[in-house]
């Protein structure tokens, strides 16, 4: 007998836009429309009373909180960027600990045993694998050239009744920077970035599926590592974060950390883009507290499959004009 789909699809008509068919990276995980909507999911799903949440994050983590009227607590970092746990976590409270740029593999393995009722945010650790029975979050945005899209491992066989995202009207920024490159096309990204706020949890979208299952994995890991390697030979003498990361780490940024307010203006002025994590940590935190000083002073250096080591050796001269420059 013919599956009713294969009996109803439509023959001839226009070309499709063409893309490569391959396998997704997680392909046995929940797939997503946001990794905001991933907490939501594990949220309702185990109706935990609490969380508990690093002041070092992204304001929209709190959405699904807000939404589902899910109390809340922030915790400390120490410099290493692992958590201050120096509180008691209830049995029906959660806590959330974020894989800060990729390179917190070894302690988020130790949370794994001695934290009750962990979930792991791997946003900015898409290559990290999740550890059996707990609970991860995982972004594609951040990786990749996909207007939304998330993966998610749940320590539950219950699932919940949701429709499948469609997000053909929210890769405008994508294509049109192919044309007109990046700069062109920003405002266009912030827009998408807008269009994702209190969105319902919802299944993926078949188009960013289909552009995640076309995607040359293997060739960004080693790019990525290649990248910040060279990144690390060459600054780490000035860079005030001193984090011994993970041999098989994949990072998503090389996070340098300089004392210079300047630094990342001035990099920005010379056409290396760098964000801040986060500008809602200012309104978190007072200027003691070293989430703040991280916020503040954090420069996260690209280094995804988008560029080569010519582009390091760039980077790292324009950075040591720049500090140069700034102490003379």
């Amino acid at each position: 007998m013919k599956d009713q789909k294969e009996l109803q699809k439509t023959i001839g008509g226009f070309f499709q836009l063409q893309l490569s068919n391959g396998e997704e990276y997680y392909p046995s995980l929940i797939k997503l429309n946001t990794t905001r909507n991933a907490l939501e999911y594990i949220l309702k799903v185990k109706g935990y009373t609490k969380i508990y949440i690093p002041y070092f994050t992204c304001d929209t983590i709190l959405e699904p909180m807000l939404k589902l009227a899910v109390p809340y607590e922030f915790y400390t970092l120490d410099k290493q960027l692992d958590p201050i746990v120096d509180f008691e976590i209830g049995y029906t409270e959660c806590f959330l600990y974020t894989n800060y740029f990729g390179i917190k593999q070894h302690t988020v393995e130790k949370l794994s045993k001695n934290v009750k009722n962990l979930i792991v945010d791997n946003s900015q650790a898409f290559f990290s694998k999740p550890i059996d029975n707990i609970d991860t979050i995982y972004s594609c945005r951040k990786f990749f050239g996909v207007s939304d899209g998330a993966y998610l491992q749940l320590n539950s066989s219950l699932r919940l009744n949701i429709e499948t995202d469609i997000s053909f009207d929210r890769l405008l920024h994508l294509i049109k920077s192919i044309d007109v490159g990046s700069e062109n096309s920003y405002g266009d990204f912030v827009e998408n970035d807008k269009s994702l706020e209190n969105n319902d949890i919802k299944k993926m979208s078949v188009v960013t599926q289909k552009i995640l299952s076309g995607i040359n994995y293997q060739n960004s890991e080693k790019i990525r590592k290649q990248n910040y390697n060279y990144l690390q030979e060459n600054l780490a003498l000035i860079n005030e974060l001193d984090i011994e990361i993970p041999l098989d780490a994949v990072p998503m940024v090389y996070p340098l950390l300089i004392s210079n307010d300047k630094v990342k203006t001035k990099l920005i002025a010379n056409k290396i883009f760098v964000p801040t994590y986060w500008p809602n940590v200012f309104k978190w935190t007072n200027e003691q507290m070293f989430e703040n000083h991280l916020a503040k002073h954090l420069v996260p250096l690209p280094i995804d499959h988008r560029y080569t080591i010519k582009d390091m050796e760039r980077i790292v001269c324009v950075l040591k004009d720049i500090i140069h420059e700034l102490a003379s």
